[in-house]
């Protein structure tokens, strides 16, 4: 054989080997195409239910995405939209989740089906929120979405999963603060710790994080000197949490030093204790 002819033979080669690679790559080949195109819609989505029960969710998803674009408007591709939501969010791919069920919530306001779509919304958000690290960008934006579901759909079978969901990442947000509080507490930043700890007396009150966040105030105004403010911050721990260690840690501190818990000075927390304790608002 010539040199030319092997080189031709080498090529066609290399060729064939390409056109079954891409005929192996994806969904949308012509051929397959060709093929969803001879289906009706209840046929593809019986499909893409035969993958997901394989597990082979992000195929699942492609085939509920045809629907849509083979048949748009219809029934079968408003049940496809929020399938492939569904399928997406499986194959924890989050950001197309997200974007199906957002379509849907678009699309189709009025469907019985919008609860969930908010609902996986929410999920998208809340199942990367131990991955994203200090941003709790996604963590805020998991509260609002199933804010939206139990407030606008309370009857709803995912309001009561979406509350539970909800104060868990509340408490997550609230358990951040309460890290970098510590932090510059330990430090020696006794001013950002202030500032930490107040959000989470002011913002997440009802967060599991409360009776310690009061007893690193007592800490943090006690190095300062600020007695009059560690005096109340005690006494407000006091009040709602008479029978906790951390009720015990601070008063133990005062004590030591001549002091003990009451409201005093002009200070914010003295309004917090008029205002809860004393129930005086104005």
């Amino acid at each position: 054989m010539t040199r030319s002819g092997m080189f031709c033979k080498m090529w066609f080669i290399a060729f064939a080997a390409m056109i079954a690679l891409s005929g192996c790559n994806g969904f949308n080949s012509q051929s397959s195409d060709i093929s969803l195109q001879d289906m009706g819609p209840a046929e593809i989505y019986q499909k893409g239910e035969l993958e997901l029960s394989k597990n082979k969710n992000k195929r699942a998803a492609e085939y509920f995405g045809e629907i849509e674009r083979l048949y748009p408007y219809s029934e079968w591709a408003k049940r496809g939209l929020i399938m492939q939501a569904f399928a997406f969010h499986k194959d924890k791919n989050y950001q197309s989740s997200r974007g199906a069920a957002s379509r849907f919530v678009d699309f189709y306001p009025a469907d019985n089906d919008v609860a969930y779509a908010y609902y996986l919304i929410g999920l998208s958000y809340y199942d990367q929120i131990d991955d994203v690290g200090r941003d709790q960008g996604v963590t805020r934006n998991a509260l609002q979405a199933f804010r939206v579901l139990f407030e606008q759909f309370p009857n709803s079978e995912y309001a009561e999963p979406a509350k539970l969901k909800f104060d868990l990442a509340f408490d997550h947000l609230a358990s951040k603060e309460m890290e970098v509080g510590r932090y510059y507490l330990k430090d020696g930043y006794y001013s950002a710790a202030i500032n930490r700890f107040r959000i989470v007396i002011e913002d997440f009150q009802t967060t599991k994080h409360t009776p310690e966040a009061l007893h690193r105030l007592v800490e943090d105004y006690l190095s300062l000197g600020l007695t009059d403010d560690a005096q109340t911050a005690a006494a407000i721990l006091g009040h709602n949490y008479k029978n906790s260690e951390w009720y015990a840690s601070s008063y133990d501190l005062l004590t030591t030093r001549g002091l003990s818990p009451g409201a005093k000075g002009t200070g914010w927390l003295a309004r917090v204790h008029r205002q809860v304790i004393k129930g005086q608002w104005f």
